[in-house]
């Protein structure tokens, strides 16, 4: 039970202004499934979906990229189902972290813009979407760099090419 604590903590610590998106280890993600095993066996419908979005949340949050893909599929699958609008944020939330996990930044900012469309003053999902957005600079930058140095080498090409002549 220590493990759950622990996450719970670390999701507090995050509501609570943690400008850090936390990371999750093995052991909450396998206490989670042991949580939806046993909530799947004649639980409520409401105690079963609360345990797969923390299952969810722990996937998203792995360091693991098999572990992210399976939490978005989880979400992707469960998106559709739900017609709350508050279920509907997180998941979209959640959805955004683990696409922001596998560099799909793009991706990341589109469900960050439907989150807010949804609660357009929700300090989680701004922070997130000024993280993603840096990222989306950053690799910009990068892209800007490699395409100078790749122009670079080309031209260095050419000009050895025509002194040789």
């Amino acid at each position: 039970m220590d493990k759950f604590g622990s996450l719970f903590e670390t999701i507090g610590n995050f509501f609570t202004g943690g400008d850090q998106i936390p990371w999750c280890d093995g052991d909450v993600i396998a206490g989670c499934e042991r949580e939806v095993a046993e909530a799947s066996n004649g639980d409520s419908d409401e105690r079963k979906n609360e345990s797969i979005m923390r299952l969810s949340w722990a996937l998203v949050h792995s360091r693991k990229n098999e572990d992210v893909q399976r939490g978005i599929a989880m979400l992707e699958i469960s998106l559709g189902n739900d017609k709350s609008p508050l279920h509907q944020r997180e998941k979209l939330y959640l959805l955004a972290v683990g696409y922001y996990r596998t560099n799909e930044y793009t991706r990341s900012r589109q469900l960050l813009e439907q989150c807010l469309e949804i609660a357009p003053d929700w300090r989680q999902a701004l922070s997130l979407k000024k993280i993603v957005e840096d990222g989306i600079a950053k690799d910009g930058v990068i892209g800007i760099g490699i395409s100078a140095t790749a122009a670079g080498i080309l031209v260095g090409i050419v000009a050895a090419a025509l002194s040789r002549r």
